[in-house]
């Protein structure tokens, strides 16, 4: 009888861990995310002239396209996949010169696995095909006490540093101490990394460690990112969607770091500021 009930209590063990690994790997949600970044229009001052109000409208509608987007964030309880969706994003303008230039900065799927710690990020730069990788080291967070509604879920503030790895794609920033006659000291700020200061919020009501891009690393889904000149922000949130989403591994292309992808754009980008005229303000695409 003893070695009855034995058998009977390991089949019920071995059918509730079954069913529970069953519907770990069968869960699955979808975050849709509104991201826009700002732009400092005074970096097109022509000739040092004040920028017209009807200029800046100009620059605003054709930078649009870029700096305001909707992506969507798949995730199981490993692994998410994080993609533009381009039906809900600001159409692309067709237009040539810079505009036409920076439109190649949209960044491509991001995949992430908390559990291999494994980052992947397939992106297509200039016709070439480049397959980013990196090792997913968390960030530093700090926990804060703040909580805030997003839709109906209940957010708790976290703030981090990170370095950035933007390439931006507007002409160069003024530099302050080029007058100054100290060229050491120029040199060594241009080649100091660029430090963001991060704000997120998260939510435990979804108790996934993921988030938009390459945020990642909370006791909940991240559902709001402020991050030097960018916001992303959740607006609607699917769990366990009727049609699920295969979440795959990207592939294909040249391996490379972060940093080494973040120097291929940098190049390209001095080469292009170079034919254009050294980013003297003549990069909006000429006259129209």
């Amino acid at each position: 009888m003893k070695n009855n009930n034995t058998t009977v209590f390991t089949l019920i063990f071995i059918f509730i861990v079954g069913v529970s690994l069953q519907a770990q790997q069968e869960f699955q949600g979808k975050a849709y995310y509104f991201s826009k970044t700002t732009m400092d229009l005074s970096r097109f001052n022509r000739g040092g002239e004040q920028m017209t109000e009807q200029r800046k409208k100009e620059l605003e509608t054709r930078f649009k396209s870029m700096l305001e987007k909707t992506y969507v964030l798949t995730f199981n309880k490993e692994e998410s996949i994080f993609v533009e969706d381009e039906k809900l994003s600001s159409p692309v303008s067709s237009g040539r010169g810079f505009g036409g230039f920076a439109s190649s900065f949209a960044p491509g799927p991001q995949y992430k696995n908390i559990k291999d710690k494994v980052y992947l990020q397939d992106q297509e730069f200039f016709g070439k095909q480049f397959l980013i990788k990196e090792d997913m080291e968390p960030l530093e967070w700090v926990m804060g006490k703040e909580t805030k509604q997003i839709g109906q879920y209940l957010c708790f503030k976290a703030t981090a540093k990170k370095v950035s790895n933007e390439v931006g794609f507007g002409p160069p920033r003024p530099n302050n101490n080029e007058n100054s006659g100290d060229e050491t000291e120029n040199k060594t700020n241009k080649n100091e990394p660029e430090i963001v200061e991060v704000v997120a919020w998260y939510t435990p009501q979804i108790p996934v460690s993921q988030g938009p891009a390459d945020y990642w690393g909370l006791p909940g889904l991240i559902l709001e990112v402020n991050a030097g000149d960018n916001v992303m922000l959740c607006s609607k949130i699917v769990i366990n969607p009727e049609e699920k989403t295969e979440i795959k591994a990207p592939k294909k292309g040249s391996v490379v770091t972060q940093a080494e992808y973040k120097e291929i754009v940098t190049k390209k980008m001095e080469e292009f500021r170079a034919n254009r005229g050294g980013g003297n303000g003549r990069q909006g695409g000429g006259r129209r």
